[in-house]
């Protein structure tokens, strides 16, 4: 499942369980609507919750990353389970996002508000 919320920064995403084609679909229209309003927005990633995802989801990021990797500007990564976290700085090396791990949501929203540079 996945939320989705327009930031004066850009988006903030909570996801749910798991990660599905389909949650991506939603998460990729909002990441096109936004970058066509504001020029490269940030991303707030809230793992916290998320269990699983599908591999057809996994492949489509793959995909839509390499297409827009330069659209997008800062994100903020909540998560706290060590796999996610990995697969995370993984797919942050294949692209040119500026990504950074937070423990709390907070954290993350400070950094992206521009509280707090690292």
């Amino acid at each position: 499942m996945i939320s989705i919320r327009e930031q004066d920064y850009g988006l903030d995403v909570a996801l749910y369980g798991e990660f599905t084609l389909a949650d991506f679909k939603l998460f990729e229209a909002a990441l096109m609507k936004r970058a066509g309003e504001q020029r490269k927005p940030d991303v707030l990633l809230d793992l916290s919750e998320l269990k699983d995802f599908t591999i057809d989801m996994a492949l489509e990021e793959v995909k839509f990353m390499r297409a827009h990797e330069s659209d997008f500007g800062r994100i903020a990564l909540v998560v706290e389970d060590v796999w996610i976290k990995l697969a995370t700085h993984i797919a942050g090396m294949l692209s040119d996002a500026r990504s950074h791990h937070f423990e709390t949501l907070e954290e993350a929203q400070a950094w992206l508000k521009g509280a707090e540079p690292l």
